[in-house]
């Protein structure tokens, strides 16, 4: 049968026109071809053109849930960061007929551009109802299709699609043919990289405008996170012709042009890098009481979820609550905006009186000592990643910063050694001062 029988069968144009498609070796989804959408949404951008459009962005917010929020990305876009992505975005309660959950979670204003807001989501027509609600707000709509969560599992989206390519392209053609603005999406990789490349180009063939790869597999998660492997990004990069961010193993400012370099990626995004160091695309290094006073006067007047800002002072401040334990108790029974200011402020003087000690660390910010493991030694009151290790239990960064805040402090023994001083855990001999050794628990 040649493709003009099977049309003339068909019962419907709409019929005939995937009907069409598929006998041409195009998934029977693809129901117009890319000159017709351009000729349906000529003003759209796409690829490049987007890209630009945006900026040119380099340093790239990611999407965090519930962390990513309106007040997060004004204070990250004041120390370097480019463009930012919102929260991800249930699509499926975004577009429900009751708005309490989208007036909940989205928020924006005419200063935030460039900003990409993030869904989820396993049904091509309610993910279109939901991106329809953001059009003429914000500057592409992206599909979540990396969360490794067990949520997502349950939920059945995010990087639990992966072994479901129609419906990937299923999700991300609906939007491309039907929505004002361009669609993007975020994915993983897997451990081949010649169907990681596969991936990729099917997402691209489908309508993705921009593509972000975290250079980690599903499984790279919690206490296995890992490395990203920043190869399998650079062959996506490679292999397909729209712009490519790289997600993953971004600690310090300087690790932003070694991925560059090594991917020739378009632009980096870091996710939660960010939540420990909003000041990281700036290359500043600053103490976490100045990122947590301005966080919270732009919560003035961008009113913010309290439990949004306790979950971002339990970041900033992580390295030094468990030093100044009775705080705990304050930042987490906050009920108000004051509140949370009369807890900065106590942590403030606190960590000002910490740095002025005899014993204190002396920290030159133009001359930052590096550990054993190729980490940089900042004290507890400066903004810094989180460091988690697989393999030492014993020597990780949290450890050796609150160890060394105790004995400042006058603590009798440091945490993570018996009695006699010996180590409760042994290091890892796998570990080496190399940078491919690095681990770093992250959900970007």
């Amino acid at each position: 049968m040649t493709v003009a029988d099977a049309t003339q069968q068909a019962s419907t144009p709409a019929k005939a026109a995937a009907c069409a498609v598929a006998h041409a070796g195009v998934p029977a989804h693809f129901t117009m071809t890319e000159d017709e959408i351009i000729a349906k949404f000529p003003n759209r951008l796409r690829s490049y053109d987007l890209f630009r459009k945006m900026g040119s962005p380099r340093h790239i917010v990611a999407p965090m849930v519930d962390q990513s929020e309106l007040a997060w990305r004004i204070l990250s876009r004041r120390y370097g960061a480019d463009l930012c992505y919102t929260p991800m975005f249930h699509a499926k309660l975004f577009s429900d007929d009751n708005p309490k959950y989208r007036n909940e979670q989205w928020q924006t204003n005419d200063e935030e551009k460039p900003v990409i807001v993030q869904f989820c989501a396993n049904d091509p027509d309610i993910l279109l109802k939901a991106a329809k609600l953001v059009e003429g707000q914000a500057d592409a709509v992206d599909l979540n299709l990396g969360c490794p969560q067990r949520i997502a599992s349950r939920g059945h989206y995010g990087s639990f699609l992966m072994e479901d390519w129609d419906l990937i392209s299923r999700l991300i053609r609906k939007l491309h043919e039907n929505l004002e603005i361009p669609v993007t999406a975020k994915i993983r990789v897997y451990e081949d990289v010649e169907k990681t490349v596969a991936y990729a180009k099917m997402v691209e063939a489908a309508g993705a405008q921009i593509i972000t790869v975290h250079g980690r597999l599903r499984e790279q998660k919690g206490h296995k996170t890992g490395l990203a492997d920043w190869d399998k990004i650079k062959a996506v990069k490679e292999a397909v012709k729209v712009p490519v961010f790289a997600n993953g193993n971004i600690l310090y400012y300087e690790d932003i042009q070694r991925c560059l370099d090594a991917t020739n990626t378009d632009g980096i995004m870091s996710a939660e890098s960010n939540l420990y160091n909003p000041a990281l695309f700036s290359g500043k290094i600053l103490p976490t009481w100045q990122m947590a006073e301005e966080y919270l006067e732009i919560c003035k007047d961008i009113p913010t979820k309290f439990a949004f800002i306790r979950a971002h002072m339990f970041k900033l401040f992580r390295y030094s609550l468990p030093i100044h334990t009775d705080l705990r108790q304050q930042l987490g029974t906050a009920k108000s905006l004051d509140e949370f200011r009369s807890f900065v402020c106590e942590m403030k003087s606190r960590l000002i009186e910490d740095s002025k000690k005899e014993d204190a660390m002396v920290f030159d910010p133009e001359n930052v000592e590096i550990d054993a493991l190729g980490y940089r030694k900042y004290p507890h009151w400066i903004c810094q990643p989180a460091l988690r290790f697989e393999h030492d239990k014993v020597h990780s960064q949290s450890k050796r910063l609150l160890n060394e805040a105790l004995v400042e402090n006058g603590s009798a023994k440091p945490v993570g050694e018996s009695a006699d001083n010996t180590p409760c855990e042994s290091v890892s001999k796998d570990i080496s001062e190399s940078d491919s050794k690095r681990l770093k628990v992250t959900i970007e």
